[in-house]
């Protein structure tokens, strides 16, 4: 019983079938002249364009790579050096993924201003706090579309009112949203998005990242002319052919997904907080994901019982796959003001296309007694 979907997600067997001929038979060089390499890059562009398509932007406006972590890489260390002679200010919100916190963290380090946004108690950034955060000095402004952690979803096109008329770029991380809700490039307002297969039941290590044209992002990786020059280095054609076959999968069920999702997710707050006491669910109880469900437990330690959940085979998280191993509260619990003796006895259940009832009747049936067991 899987329930970490936000981690990572299976992937579709069809994706796989897609994938099968590009490590075989069809397995040049997309960069080859010769014919073999011109079918690798007749596949490479037919999913450049449909990527496109599904986001509402055009083909020339997205960049393969390996995944989200790159692309936010990419995108701060791309603008910052674009734009180093008009400022050196860059705001981030206090939830982003470590990803965006990091190279932040190293640009602040290099003598660039960073203001870590704060957030309220469900997780939202506040529109105001950012408007007062901006200077004639800020040249980028990253807020995640959604929380991996607590399924808050940010008001990114309200963000972008605010950004877009100061011609301040806005990164927008949609790794939690691309495959699951409607994401638009054109509705959000963003210059910058990025995404990783591996979230929508595509293929680990391939992802991508839109820019609007005439958004300042050098090239992050040099050494050939590759994806129209922003990234060298032999396109991963087999995983990009897989990431666009799960978008396809997507763009069929994407719907039907998210309302079953919902329906469980619903029945995790409503059952949960009746047969637990002490609980809280975190996140914002209407602007959230449709598959995430994060609960704290009070006089609970979060890593025992995700032991005892793992000993009935009942796979889940207490909050993002990349600190796992971390003995500290995460950063998010602590930006929503979550006290630490909930923060530590914290649970995340992700849900995804493999979901079944009897999964959620299963845990909302025997993770009482393990609270109940583990209450210190």
């Amino acid at each position: 019983m899987y329930f970490d979907y936000a981690a990572t997600t299976p992937v579709d067997p069809q994706v796989v079938e897609a994938m099968l001929p590009f490590w075989t038979d069809q397995f040049a060089n997309a960069s080859s002249p010769h014919s073999l390499g011109r079918l690798a890059n007749t596949a490479l562009e037919d999913a450049r364009a449909n990527v496109a398509d599904f986001l509402g932007a055009q083909p020339k406006e997205i960049v393969f790579n390996s995944g989200a972590t790159e692309g936010n890489n990419h995108a701060l260390y791309g603008v910052a050096n674009s734009l180093k002679g008009i400022g050196r200010h860059i705001i981030v919100s206090s939830v982003e993924h470590h990803s965006i916190l990091e190279p932040a963290e190293f640009l602040q380090r290099q003598g660039y201003k960073v203001t870590f946004l704060p957030v309220d108690k469900c997780g939202t950034v506040d529109i105001k706090t950012l408007e007062a955060a901006i200077t004639d000095q800020t040249i980028l402004v990253a807020v995640m579309h959604a929380s991996n952690e607590i399924g808050t979803i940010q008001p990114i096109s309200d963000i972008s009112k605010i950004t877009r008329p100061r011609k301040i770029p806005l990164l927008v991380d949609a790794c939690q949203t691309v495959g699951h809700i409607p994401v638009h490039v054109d509705d959000l307002d963003a210059d910058i998005l990025t995404f990783s297969a591996h979230k929508f039941y595509g293929p680990k290590g391939v992802g991508g990242m839109y820019i609007r044209p005439k958004t300042p992002v050098e090239s992050y990786l040099r050494g050939g002319d590759q994806e129209r020059g922003f990234r060298a280095s032999t396109q991963n054609v087999s995983g990009i052919v897989g990431l666009s076959k799960a978008i396809d999968l997507c763009r069929q069920s994407m719907t039907d997904e998210a309302r079953q999702q919902m329906a469980f997710r619903d029945q995790l707050f409503k059952e949960i907080p009746r047969l637990v006491e002490g609980v809280r669910v975190n996140g914002h109880q209407e602007d959230r994901l449709p598959n995430n469900a994060h609960f704290s437990f009070d006089r609970v330690e979060g890593e025992s019982l995700l032991m005892v959940l793992d000993m009935k085979k009942i796979y889940a998280s207490m909050g993002s796959a990349c600190t796992s191993g971390a003995m500290e509260p995460s950063h998010v619990l602590r930006a929503i003001q979550l006290p630490d003796e909930l923060a530590y006895g914290s649970l995340r259940l992700t849900l995804g296309r493999w979901t079944r009832q009897e999964h959620i009747d299963t845990l909302i049936r025997e993770l009482p007694g393990m609270i109940k067991g583990l209450r210190i």
